[in-house]
């Protein structure tokens, strides 16, 4: 699997290409597995704006073994503004992780970006979240000197 071809894929090896409905409830048990999920971020709620808004940009890997269908092992939720880019939810599943998955997935955000004449890329890290700063740090990703600020407008508390 290649950035510039992302539907390319060799025997078993994961498939990146648009998220779609059917995806849904595989896609929110990766983000749970992952520890994606916090109380404050209902997960449907966000497949459904993301749908609303440059919906060909939520990206999922999926892998098949022999004889078995397909499923979700990966996603990234891609976004651009007009000024930065962005990448949410960025998920590999756990059997799958060190494998080259995660970076794929952003190979194709970038390139995707790169298409819309996106200068700069951003993310948003919890700063307890050691290994993942370190991956990103391997893609060539360097903390930013800002603080991040959020107003939550819409409340999407699970516990609601």
């Amino acid at each position: 699997m290649s950035a510039a071809d992302p539907q390319s894929a060799t025997a078993g090896s994961p498939r990146i290409r648009p998220f779609a409905v059917a995806d849904t409830e595989p896609v929110v048990a990766l983000w749970r597995a992952s520890g994606l999920v916090k109380p404050w971020n209902d997960p449907y709620r966000d497949i459904e704006r993301k749908l609303t808004v440059q919906p060909e940009l939520f990206l999922v890997a999926e892998a098949s073994a022999a004889g078995a269908a397909a499923r979700v092992v990966g996603t990234a939720m891609v976004g651009y503004d007009g000024h930065r880019g962005w990448v949410n939810y960025l998920a590999v599943d756990v059997s799958l992780r060190g494998g080259g998955l995660g970076r794929a997935l952003m190979a194709e955000a970038e390139r995707l970006l790169l298409e819309r004449g996106c200068p700069k890329l951003n993310l948003q890290v919890r700063s307890t979240n050691t290994a993942v700063l370190e991956f990103y740090a391997r893609l060539g990703y360097v903390p930013d000197e800002a603080v991040s600020l959020g107003k939550r407008l819409i409340p999407d508390s699970l516990d609601a």
